[in-house]
């Protein structure tokens, strides 16, 4: 079977340009002084990763507000992606006084592994990690290759695409430890600030791409500007056409002639996929703790305080074939925003609420009841006897999406301020 290495798009003017993207799974390493535009580059691809509708692990060691306001400056609304769970910031702090510990080598060892650590957590199609400076300085230089050789093949495994930024090296020690990270990478990118200073419109200066695997068209280099709401751009000029866009996905159309009355086809003549139907806001159980989890890191680190709401069903009301567990899973998806996540799981739908109010749960159980499958006040008042409702408000004492479904899940949460009867809400 012929396979071929995908190419993603990546944000990067010259990088798309130039190669067409970068390869799936590869790792690459953007390499510049301060103020060229690091931050910029690693969050245009960030960007370019939650428009395509793939999670993007975000590292950084800037505080979340500086981050945003970077963002902004792109014209880039950061947040609306973390609330769509598209992109998850983790903010990693750098180590102080590393060289006062007894081996500072096997502390920034740690530093590493617990990069693949988050990344089996989160499961990312992408990862952006600014900046790894503080974290490579290690003594040992063989040391350094091996610990960073290991992370690369742990993420790479997992068909990973990564993005590494580092400073400028200043020091001869410093010069070496990069030349050691550069040998082991898919390719560097390298930003040349200009010397002289400009007005905001003309920061910039020289962008190089130079390939190490694969990339066959070669190294590249060309000017590059920073521009307001739009980001870094280059003055590349392509010397061949260039595709509309790099997609992994084809669609072939039949073409049919249309029938005699107005233009109509007959339902026979469409090719029909056998691909089962999901609802944008439904998820499989393990798909529903990546994006219980994203919200958790979410909550960590603005304070963003959500719920989870689960809405258990007494076998008994389906025994009295008043209502079924996919019944109820139909109502709550009717009554739920696009932004809450739903999941099933036995006799249980849990519905991750972002806004955690108690007027919000009042106003979705008050949803719920209009969807039931009769409207009548009889029926719908001998189904509220057969659904009790559980509210666990997120707290610092959460500690991962496993440990807060097993709040939910378990029978270790008992409360009657937050284990209500579904009659409770009823407004009538």
């Amino acid at each position: 079977m012929k396979r071929s290495i995908q190419l993603v798009q990546t944000g990067l003017p010259l990088i798309d340009q130039a190669w067409g993207g970068f390869y799936k799974g590869g790792t690459y390493l953007l390499i510049g002084p301060k103020k060229s535009g690091r931050t910029l580059l690693g969050l245009q691809y960030a960007m370019q990763s939650a428009r395509q509708k793939e999670v993007c692990l975000y590292f950084t060691n800037m505080r979340p507000k500086d981050l945003m306001i970077h963002a902004a400056s792109i014209d880039f609304d950061i947040q609306t992606y973390m609330n769509q769970n598209l992109i998850v910031v983790v903010r990693v702090t750098p180590p102080v006084d590393l060289y006062d510990l007894r081996d500072p080598d096997e502390y920034l060892i740690e530093y590493l592994k617990d990069i693949v650590t988050v990344v089996e957590q989160f499961a990312p199609k992408r990862i952006i990690f600014d900046e790894l400076t503080p974290y490579i300085g290690f003594s040992n230089l063989n040391l350094l290759r091996e610990s960073f050789l290991e992370t690369l093949e742990n993420i790479e495994q997992r068909d990973v695409t990564s993005l590494f930024t580092i400073g400028e090296p200043a020091t001869p020690v410093a010069q070496s430890i990069v030349d050691e990270l550069v040998q082991h990478v898919t390719a560097t990118i390298y930003l040349q600030k200009k010397i002289t200073p400009g007005d905001y419109k003309s920061q910039g200066g020289k962008m190089t791409i130079t390939p190490n695997i694969g990339h066959t068209e070669g190294q590249f280099t060309a000017n590059y500007s920073i521009e307001p709401y739009k980001g870094i751009i280059t003055d590349f000029k392509p010397a061949w056409p260039q595709q509309a866009e790099h997609t992994s996905m084809q669609v072939e159309t039949k073409q049919t002639p249309p029938s005699e009355e107005g233009g109509y086809q007959s339902l026979s003549d469409f090719d029909t996929f056998q691909e089962p139907y999901s609802f944008s806001n439904f998820y499989e159980y393990n798909d529903f703790l990546l994006l219980l989890n994203n919200q958790i890191a979410l909550y960590k680190s603005t304070g963003q305080v959500f719920s989870l709401v689960s809405f258990k069903l007494d076998s008994a009301a389906e025994k009295e074939r008043l209502i079924t567990i996919n019944q109820l899973q139909n109502a709550v998806r009717l009554s739920t925003d696009k932004k809450d996540k739903i999941c099933v799981y036995d006799n249980k739908v849990i519905v991750l609420l972002i806004r955690s109010d108690k007027k919000s749960l009042a106003g979705l159980v008050a949803k719920i009841q209009a969807n039931f499958p009769s409207s009548d006040k009889n029926y719908i008042k001998a189904v509220q006897q057969y659904i009790s409702v559980l509210t666990v408000e997120v707290d610092e004492s959460v500690e991962n999406a496993e440990s807060f479904m097993k709040i939910v899940l378990g029978e270790e949460y008992r409360s009657d301020k937050n284990n209500d009867s579904f009659n409770r809400y009823n407004s009538n």
